[in-house]
Parts: C-alpha cells; sequence; structure tokens
C-alpha cells in the first residue's frame, strides 16, 4: 500500500476543505488550533496502471500550513511532519512520498535525527521524496512544450530558478545532458552552491532573476519566488514558456499576454480515472487524471514493488534514476502536464 502526506495552501483553504471532508471541527480554528491538531486519514485511494494491476493508497493530512513557517512556529511544523509519517507507517504504509513543503522541512530541519515518535520508530526507506519523478516530469515538460510552442531548444536560454535545489540540479544536470539548450542561467540564493553546480555542469551563468528574466525563452520555477517579488510582463520575452513547479504556485493566474505561457510544473496527468477525492480540493483542472508528480512517484514505487526511499537527500537526483523513475511512469500511463 502507498502512502501520500500533504498539506494545504493556507489557513482559508484548510478550514474550506475541512468543512467539505467533514471535520466541522476545524472549520472554524485559527493557527492556534491548526498547530496542535494530529494527522489524518482523509482518502482511501485507488489506482489502475494502464497494464491494469491495481493498487490502493491512503492520503494522510499532515495539518502544517505554510503559515507556520512565516510565524516561526518551527517546532509545530517540524512536528507535524514526523507525525504524520508515523501515522502512516502505524497504518501499515510501504512507501509513502512527502509533498510540498513535506520534504523542503524535513531536509532544511534534518528531520532524520528524529527516529522515535512516541511508540514508532521511523523506518525512513518507507519514505521518498518524490522529487525524481518531479525532475523528470519538469524536464519532460520544457521538452514537450517548448516544441508546442515552437521554441528551438538549441536556441534558447533557459533559467532556472532555485537551480542549487534538489529539484532544481536535477533539472540542470538533464537540461545540460540530454538537450543542446543554447545557454542555462542559474538564479538561487546561495553562491557557494551556484559555483559548484556550475563545476559540475562545466556550464551556467550566475545571475539575479531579475538579470536572468528579460533574456529566457524559457523558466522553471522549482523555489519560492521572493516575497513582492513581480514579474513584469512587458520585460520577458516574447514568446516566453514559464514552468511553475512551486507548491503552492508562485504565478497563480496566467498572464494577460498571448505569448506569455504559463504552465503548471510537476503536474502529471494519469491515463485512467484515479478513485479519490483529494485532488479535488487541491483545485486540479482534471481531479480524477492530475496530480503531482511527487505523489505518483510513490504510486509508480507500489506498482513495482520497489519499496525503498527512491529520492533521498539533497542533490542525490541522478540521471539513471530519473531515466528509472520516467520509464514507469509511461508503463504505469503517466504523461506530463502540457500547455
Amino acid at each position: 500500500m502507498f502512502g501520500l502526506i500533504g498539506h494545504l495552501t493556507s489557513l482559508e483553504h484548510a478550514q474550506a476543505v475541512a468543512q467539505e471532508l467533514g471535520f466541522p471541527e476545524y472549520a472554524d480554528q485559527g493557527l492556534d488550533f491548526w498547530c496542535s491538531a494530529p494527522p489524518q486519514i482523509v482518502d482511501t485511494i485507488k489506482v489502475t496502471s494502464v497494464t491494469g494491476q491495481q493498487i490502493e493508497g491512503r492520503y494522510v493530512e499532515s495539518c502544517f500550513l505554510p503559515e507556520m513557517l512565516a510565524a516561526r512556529r518551527i517546532k509545530a511544523a517540524t512536528r507535524k511532519i514526523v507525525n504524520a509519517m508515523a501515522h502512516a507507517q502505524k497504518n501499515g504504509v510501504d512507501i509513502t512520498a512527502l509533498g510540498g513543503f513535506s520534504s523542503i522541512i524535513f531536509e532544511n530541519f534534518k528531520l532524520q535525527q528524529i527516529k522515535q515518535v512516541r511508540n514508532v520508530t521511523l523506518e525512513f526507506q518507507r519514505f521518498t521524496t518524490g522529487n525524481t519523478h518531479t525532475a523528470y516530469i519538469i524536464c519532460r515538460q520544457v521538452e514537450q512544450a517548448s516544441e508546442q510552442l515552437g521554441i528551438n531548444l538549441s536556441d534558447a536560454v533557459v533559467t532556472v530558478c532555485g537551480a542549487t535545489g534538489d529539484i532544481g540540479s536535477a533539472v540542470c544536470r538533464w537540461l545540460n545532458a540530454r538537450t543542446d539548450i543554447k545557454e542555462l542561467c542559474l538564479v538561487a540564493r546561495n553562491q557557494e552552491r551556484i559555483q559548484m553546480l556550475k563545476e559540475e555542469l562545466g556550464r551556467g551563468k550566475a545571475m539575479s532573476l531579475e538579470e536572468a528574466l528579460p533574456q529566457s525563452d524559457i523558466v522553471v520555477w522549482v523555489a519560492s519566488m521572493p516575497k513582492g517579488t513581480e514579474v513584469n510582463v512587458e520585460t520577458l520575452k516574447h514568446p516566453c514558456l514559464m514552468i511553475d513547479g512551486g507548491y503552492p504556485k508562485n504565478l497563480t493566474s496566467r498572464f494577460n499576454h498571448p505569448d506569455i505561457f504559463v504552465l503548471n510544473g510537476g503536474i502529471v496527468e494519469h491515463s485512467l480515472d484515479i478513485d479519490w477525492r483529494i485532488m479535488g480540493i487541491v483545485n486540479m483542472d482534471v481531479p480524477a487524471r492530475q496530480l503531482f508528480a511527487c505523489f505518483a512517484e510513490s504510486m509508480l514505487l507500489e506498482f513495482e514493488k520497489w519499496y525503498t526511499n527512491f529520492s533521498w537527500g539533497r542533490n542525490q537526483i541522478t540521471l539513471e534514476k530519473m531515466d528509472q523513475i520516467g520509464k514507469a511512469s509511461i508503463k504505469h500511463g503517466f504523461r506530463p502536464l502540457l500547455i
């Protein structure tokens, strides 16, 4: 059985979803309540592969909210993630994906040091960040959506925002090795890590976001946009493909310009309907078919019986592992969301 650990995008969103899912006692509560609320299994999921194989899973709502980080409720945020992991393991889930901020919090706050959660000893091989499949899908979106729009990669400048992160660095490796893009621009906060990535790739220009955007034919967002940052459409290239792989999304609405194309990055479509409720709640356009690629990774691991932390640790994603999960993705009927 596979599992998905997720969270909602805001307190307001969580209150609305709680009412819809039948948890009225959560629906009118403020941040203090959500900081103490325990994880809940709120959905049972059934997925059928195009091969005919069927699997079952559980969705675990961690009750983490991004406001907890903004309000410096770090202990509450970290407790949410490990409690959700323990809850999934206690309920017999074999492989669970850490969605959204779950994997970021786990990595940044070194939660691997916490092995005991009450009476549960966490077995980390039961968990995956899902980042390998996410990186693979974003790369395929770059390749396929650019072709849709008539953007020739050999003439294209591609900017990766969040280039030194786990997903961002994997995207850079793929674009460098598997495509003939003209130029790769690297945007990240840590200049030392950018320099290390440039040395690994043997190419790439370290740039600020303001410098990179006007030069870019394709922009891949795999980090949260700095607060207060706005993208001026007039300064962008036309056409420009913007692939938003953040959660919550950086670009919440499409630009009102016929030559600026915003694509939800890291999203896959399944060939068959999935029996669940949760994707409708997170506002997918086609909730029976569309889902986060990180969640799909745990499904793929369950289909293939690869019960291992396939994606784990910072900057450990290799091209070989992207190929491996990519083949499984195609085999079982997943494809990248396109324009």
